[in-house]
C-alpha cells in the first residue's frame, strides 16, 4: 500500500535471487518494533501511547479498533542471533517474527495499567482503519524462535527511560521521527 512497503518487497526479491550455497538469505519481517533502544523511536504505537501518556498525561487513540502487531526490541535483535544459530534450517527462508497482536485500544489499556497513573484515553475518529496482524507460527515450527517480552514489559522499560531523563523533549525532537527526520 506504501512505498514503504513495496520497497521492502523489492528487495527481498533482489536478496533471495541472490542465495547460494555461499551466501544464506533469510528475510526476516518484524511486527512493529518497541520498546526503549539506542536509535530510540516515538512514532510506533506503543512507543507514542506511552509517551503521551508520560508527558501529556493523555492518551490519545485515534480509531481504537485496528490492530497492531507488537514486538519488543530485544526479542528483535534475538531473532537475529536465533537466525544465525540455525542458519543450516534458513536458506532462502522468510519469515515474520512478532510478539502480539493487539488492538490500539488494549494497548492503550495496557499503557494506563503498566503506568499507574491517571492518564486519561479520548478517542479521536480517524479515517485510517486498516489492521495488521503478523503469524510467526513458521518461525517457531522451523527454528524454535518464540518472544520472550511483552508489550507491558517495553511500557515499563520506557517510563524507567522517561524517569531516568533518557528521552529529551520526546513529543517534538525529531530524533525520535522518522518522518520528521
Amino acid at each position: 500500500l506504501t512505498d514503504y512497503s513495496k520497497f521492502k518487497m523489492i528487495c527481498e526479491e533482489i536478496i533471495l535471487e541472490k542465495e547460494s550455497p555461499d551466501f544464506v538469505c533469510t528475510v526476516l519481517r518484524p511486527a512493529t518494533v518497541c520498546g526503549v533502544s539506542p536509535r530510540q523511536r516515538f512514532d510506533l504505537s506503543v512507543n507514542i501511547l506511552t509517551n503521551h501518556a508520560v508527558n501529556l498525561g493523555k492518551i490519545t487513540v485515534f480509531g481504537g479498533s485496528q490492530s497492531r502487531p507488537n514486538l519488543d526490541i530485544r526479542d528483535m535483535a534475538r531473532s537475529y542471533l536465533h537466525v544465525l544459530e540455525h542458519k543450516d534450517k534458513v536458506a532462502g527462508e522468510i519469515f515474520n517474527v512478532g510478539g502480539e497482536n493487539l488492538t490500539l485500544d488494549k494497548i492503550a489499556e495496557k499503557v494506563k495499567h503498566e503506568l499507574g497513573e491517571s492518564a486519561e484515553i479520548q478517542h479521536k475518529a480517524t479515517d485510517d482503519l486498516r489492521s495488521y496482524r503478523v503469524d510467526s507460527s513458521k518461525i517457531l515450527s522451523k527454528i524454535g524462535f518464540k518472544p520472550s517480552y511483552s508489550v507491558e514489559d517495553s511500557i515499563r522499560d520506557l517510563k524507567i527511560g522517561f524517569s531516568n531523563g533518557e528521552f529529551i523533549n520526546s513529543l517534538e525532537n525529531s530524533l525520535y521521527f522518522n518522518i520528521k527526520r
